[in-house]
């Protein structure tokens, strides 16, 4: 399958698809329902401005099967940025067939030829031990850091 793929940057036409792998995710990893047009805003903001970030996605026959997004955090200990790897979503019936690998290989390809990116950041859920298994399969290592968080909107 995963020879078939068409890897790409997503654009416009692809913000419905995206929305709705977003309120998939979200649900499927935190039982978190997500409302349509909050979503929507944000995904139009970030394809119209990648000073946010940018989303790659995988194609299959046409239709769009996978997404990753990519934000940015700036490191000062190396000059560089790290590029945060999220909202990774591959459609139930495409999953275990090495999308997300085809995804990250993209990723790669890319950051080899900006400057300043230093290494990719991902959090998994403690409980994801297939996407854990999935990111060490692509050579990620687990870090010693925790992740914490203070969401305004609880």
């Amino acid at each position: 399958m995963s020879d078939e793929l068409l890897v790409r940057n997503a654009q416009d036409k692809d913000l419905e698809t995206l929305a709705a792998f977003n309120i998939a995710l979200a649900w499927e990893t935190e039982q978190k329902r997500l409302e349509l047009p909050v979503v929507t805003a944000g995904l139009q903001t970030l394809l119209k401005d990648s000073r946010h970030g940018f989303y790659t996605v995988a194609e299959a026959a046409g239709e769009v099967v996978g997404c990753i997004m990519v934000t940015y955090e700036w490191s000062d200990w190396r000059c560089g940025s790290f590029w945060w790897i999220q909202s990774v979503y591959v459609k139930s019936e495409f999953r275990r067939q090495g999308i997300f690998g085809k995804l990250y290989e993209f990723l790669k390809e890319k950051a080899s030829h900006e400057e300043n990116v230093c290494g990719f950041r991902l959090y998994v859920e403690h409980s994801n031990l297939a996407g854990q298994s999935t990111y060490a399969g692509v050579g990620m290592k687990e870090t010693s850091y925790r992740f914490y968080e203070e969401s305004f909107e609880d």
